[in-house]
């Protein structure tokens, strides 16, 4: 079976060569959509996929328009001579995934395209990323104490938002550091981090070998490596094999967090597509930590945190609002 895809965007036509191969991947619509009217187009035609150019600002407000008129699996083609913040504004919008593209893409760029557009267009119940709650930030913590608590957070698709939701409302001050594992793109987790620290009152840097975890900052796992965490509050990065496909691995940050944390250990689920975390949130529960899965109403892609339901991981199902109040109540209580 073929799935149908839309191509957004002016020049993207003259690009693709090779995508299309009639077999997994056919193109549907108009040779390109204008951004403008692009719902429209979207509504006639009803492609399984969308791939949307980033090179013109208008591409943010199509992306937007969409989501909220008919929710599809967007992946946005990101090329390198723009501000990597556009990326991240696309996924806030909604886009379910980024590619870097190249200023002279090649098969095997294309090829990769293809696969990933395949992937996505089987993702089912895709949602409008939810609103960012307007419920004022709890107040700030008073002066950390030592040795601190961990919040360990997992996330794939639609996931950006998600954290950027959640992190918004913790307070400068929050007196536990944030590990974070999300599955994305090679090389944007750089951007990931700038773009989320303009999001959040917490400082929010890429994880790097045997640091020194400190509360009040979220450490981002790198693209292409898996993130640990030691008990005496050190990261360790793994340039081992994928696990179960995925480097970096949820379930390998979420067990490590909870051998190395046990009943001082806080494991999230996000939104996103697949299984990844759901075991080692288990770890986690099974260690005397609390965890937490964002609810089916929420979530733009109900599968991880799903898994982790009904793996029995999951001590507490909330939606995206609740999960910052919760996190902040809980490890004040550590």
């Amino acid at each position: 079976m073929a799935f149908r895809v839309l191509l957004v965007g002016r020049g993207l036509r003259g690009l693709v060569r090779g995508l299309f191969d009639g077999e997994s991947l056919v193109a549907v619509g108009p040779p390109e959509a204008d951004f403008v009217g692009a719902e429209a187009v979207v509504r006639r035609h009803f492609p399984d996929v969308l791939l949307v150019d980033l090179m013109s600002p208008e591409a943010l407000g199509a992306i937007e328009r969409i989501m909220a008129q008919r929710p599809t699996p967007i992946l946005a083609l990101h090329p390198g001579a723009l501000s990597g913040q556009q990326a991240f504004q696309a996924l806030a919008m909604g886009a379910l995934d980024v590619m870097d593209r190249p200023m002279t893409p090649g098969p095997d760029f294309w090829h990769a395209v293809n696969r990933k557009l395949v992937m996505l267009a089987q993702v089912k119940g895709v949602r409008s990323p939810p609103s960012s709650p307007k419920a004022s930030r709890p107040p700030a913590q008073e002066g950390p104490t030592a040795p601190f608590p961990l919040v360990a957070l997992a996330a794939s698709l639609g996931g950006p938002k998600a954290v950027a939701t959640v992190l918004r409302m913790i307070p400068r001050g929050f007196p536990a550091p944030i590990a974070y594992c999300q599955h994305i793109s090679q090389g944007f987790t750089e951007g990931l981090a700038h773009w989320l620290s303009t999001e959040t009152a917490l400082r929010v840097v890429e994880a790097t070998h045997d640091a020194w975890m400190e509360p009040g900052t979220v450490y981002i796992a790198p693209s292409g490596g898996h993130l640990l965490v030691k008990p005496d509050g050190r990261l360790e990065l793994d340039t081992g094999p994928a696990l179960r496909g995925f480097r970096p691995s949820c379930d390998m940050l979420l067990t490590s967090a909870g051998e190395a944390f046990g009943k001082r250990c806080i494991g999230v689920i996000l939104t996103g597509m697949g299984r990844d975390g759901a075991r080692g949130l288990k770890e986690i529960r099974e260690r005397g930590g609390r965890t937490i899965a964002q609810d089916e109403a929420t979530c733009v892609v109900y599968g991880m945190p799903r898994e982790a339901v009904l793996l029995g991981a999951a001590q507490q199902v909330l939606p995206l609002s609740v999960i910052a109040p919760t996190l902040v109540q809980w490890v004040d209580a550590c």
